[in-house]
C-alpha cells in the first residue's frame, strides 16, 4: 500500500493527531502526466559568494535603475557592491535591527529605525537626515516621488519632500486615525499606500492634497492588524504580514482586496503563539522555478518557517549545528544578476540559494521527513506486521568524491504516534550512476503500544534528495 509520505508540515497540539515534519524539504505539485501528484524537493542550499563587512547582513537591496550595482547593509555600515561584488563603504549606520530601503531612482532612504539616512546615486554622497522636522522612521516605502515613512510609536505618517528625502515639511504628516492603535509598519504596493496598525489595516493613495498628499480609501479599512513590523513582505503581487487584532494574534495572512486571507495551519499558529514574544519577527520573500516562499523568520526562538504560494504547502527551514537544529542563517534576500541572494544573521556573508548545492556554506544540511505510517481513516488499532518499506525517490545520485559517494538515507519510526523512537536504520540511495538502486528497508516488526506508527526519514549527505512516495508491505492480526 502506498504510505502518505507526501504533503507539508503538520504537527498538531497533539502528536498524536498529526505529526508530520517537514524539515529542509518542500513539495511541488505534478500534472496528470507525472509518476505521482507530486515529490518532495530538497531545500536550497547556500553557496558563499563574498563577505561583506562584519555583519550581520542587515538589509540589502538592488536598485532598479543600475543593474550594475547592489546596496548592503552589514553591522552598523552601509556598502555598495559591484557585479564582481566587490564593496565600497558608503558610510555608518545606527541600530542592529532590520534596516528599510526605498529608492526613488536617484536616492535610497535607508529607516533604521529611528535614523534615517539618504544615498545620492549621482552625487555619491551618503548623509543622515539631520532635518529638525523628521520625527525618525521605522519602515519607508516610495510612491509616486515621495518617501513615505510611519514615525515610531506613534499613529502618524510622513512624507518627504517630492523626489528628494533629505527635506521634511513640519506639516508633511497625517495620521491614522481609523482606529486608537500606533503604526506597526507601512508598505507601498500597487501604487496604494498600505498603513498597517498594531490591530487595524488603513489604504491611502495619492490625492494630491496640500502638506501630506496621500488619504484613505473610502471601505478599505480592516479589523486586522500587524503584530511585527518587519514581517510585511511583498510576494505574488500583494502583501502577507504576521497578524495581530482584538481578538488574538499570531495568524499569517495574505491581502485579497483590502482583507486578509488567513494562510496559517491550526499548528503554524500553536508554534507561533507557544513562542511568546514574537513582535521581532521578520520575513523576506523570494521566487525560484516558480516556487514563491514566504519565509518568517523567529529570532528569539530560532525558527524558521516558510509559505509556498505555488503549493499552500509549509515547511520549515533550518541549520544543524552539533547535532541540533537551528534558525536558519539567511536573514534578508535580494534578486541580484539573475541569482537569489540572501544574507547571514550571525556574520557579513553572502549566499546564493542553489538548488543544485546540497550543504549550507560548506556545513551540513540536515532534512527530516516523518508521517504516518497508514492513511487517514485506515488505522483499526489492531496490531499489524510491517515487513518493508521501501522509498520512491531518484536512485544513482551519489558523487564522485567525498561524503556523498554512496548516499545513505536513515530511518527511524515510533509506534506511539511519536514520543519515542526506534534506532536509525540507514541505506543507500545509490552511488552515482546506480539508477535501478532501491532504497528498502526490511523487517520492521510489529507494532506495539498504541500501534500507531509513525516512520521518520533522514539524511545529511551532500547529494540530490527527490521523493515521489513510499510503498509499505504489512499484514495484520486480530489482536
Amino acid at each position: 500500500m502506498k504510505s502518505h509520505i507526501l504533503g507539508q508540515s503538520y504537527v498538531a497540539r497533539s502528536i498524536n493527531a498529526a505529526n508530520d515534519v517537514m524539515m529542509n524539504l518542500f513539495p511541488e505539485a505534478t500534472p496528470l502526466e507525472g509518476k505521482e501528484n507530486g515529490f518532495l524537493n530538497r531545500a536550497p542550499g547556500m553557496r558563499k559568494l563574498a563577505t561583506i563587512g562584519n555583519g550581520p547582513i542587515r538589509a540589502l537591496w538592488t536598485q532598479q535603475t543600475n543593474a550594475n550595482n547592489a546596496y548592503v547593509v552589514s553591522g552598523n555600515e552601509v556598502f555598495k557592491i559591484d557585479k564582481g561584488y566587490l564593496p565600497v563603504k558608503l558610510g555608518n549606520i545606527a541600530g542592529s535591527g532590520p534596516v528599510s530601503i526605498a529608492d526613488n531612482g536617484t536616492q535610497l532612504f535607508f529607516a533604521a529605525n529611528p535614523e534615517g539616512y539618504i544615498y545620492n546615486i549621482t552625487t555619491n554622497t551618503y548623509t543622515q537626515i539631520t532635518d529638525v522636522d523628521f520625527p525618525g522612521a521605522v519602515t519607508v516605502g516610495y510612491l509616486d516621488g515621495y518617501f513615505v515613512f510611519n514615525e515610531p510609536d506613534s499613529q502618524k505618517l510622513w512624507v518627504t519632500e517630492i523626489f528628494d528625502g533629505t527635506i521634511i515639511e513640519p506639516l508633511a504628516f497625517a495620521s491614522a486615525e481609523g482606529a486608537p492603535d500606533l503604526i506597526a509598519a507601512i508598505n507601498v504596493d500597487q501604487r496604494e499606500l498600505w498603513v498597517f496598525g498594531t490591530s487595524t489595516i488603513e489604504v491611502w493613495y495619492n490625492a494630491g492634497t496640500a502638506n501630506f498628499p496621500f488619504a484613505r480609501i473610502q471601505g478599505a479599512f480592516n479589523e486586522l492588524g500587524c503584530l511585527a513590523p518587519y514581517s510585511v513582505a511583498k510576494l505574488d503581487n500583494t502583501l502577507f504580514w504576521l497578524g495581530n487584532d482584538a481578538r488574538g494574534y499570531g495568524v499569517v495572512y495574505r491581502a485579497e482586496g483590502y482583507r486578509g486571507k488567513r494562510v496559517s495551519t491550526h499548528p503554524i499558529e500553536f508554534a507561533i503563539q507557544s513562542y511568546g514574544d514574537v513582535s521581532n519577527a521578520l520575513a523576506y520573500t523570494y521566487q525560484q522555478e516558480g516556487h514563491a516562499f514566504y519565509v518568517l523568520i523567529f529570532p528569539t526562538v530560532d525558527k524558521t518557517w516558510v509559505f509556498d504560494v505555488a503549493t499552500g504547502a509549509w515547511h520549515e527551514r533550518a541549520g544543524f549545528e552539533n547535532g541540533y537544529f537551528t534558525r536558519h542563517r539567511s536573514n534578508c534576500q535580494m534578486n541580484f544578476q539573475s541569482e537569489t541572494i540572501v544574507g547571514d544573521y550571525l556574520n557579513g556573508n553572502l549566499y546564493v540559494f542553489d538548488l543544485d548545492y546540497y550543504t549550507d556554506n560548506d556545513a551540513v544540511q540536515k532534512w527530516v521527513r516523518s508521517w504516518r505510517a497508514l492513511p487517514t481513516g485506515v488505522n483499526n488499532l489492531k496490531r499489524t506486521a510491517q515487513h518493508s518499506l521501501q522509498l520512491d525517490c531518484e536512485s544513482g545520485v551519489g558523487t564522485n568524491t567525498g561524503q556523498a559517494q554512496d548516499p545513505q538515507v536513515m530511518l527511524r519510526w515510533s509506534d506511539d504516534g511519536g514520543h519515542t523512537w526506534s534506532n536509525e536504520h540507514w541505506v543507500s540511495v545509490g552511488k552515482i550512476g546506480a539508477y535501478y538502486q532501491r532504497a528498502i528497508w526490511r523487517r520492521l516488526g510489529m507494532t506495539v503500544k498504541l500501534r500507531d506508527r509513525v516512520y521518520e526519514i533522514s539524511g545529511t549527505d551532500p547529494n540530490k534528495i527527490v521523493i515521489m512516495g513510499a510503498e509499505l508491505i504489512l499484514s495484520g492480526t486480530n489482536a
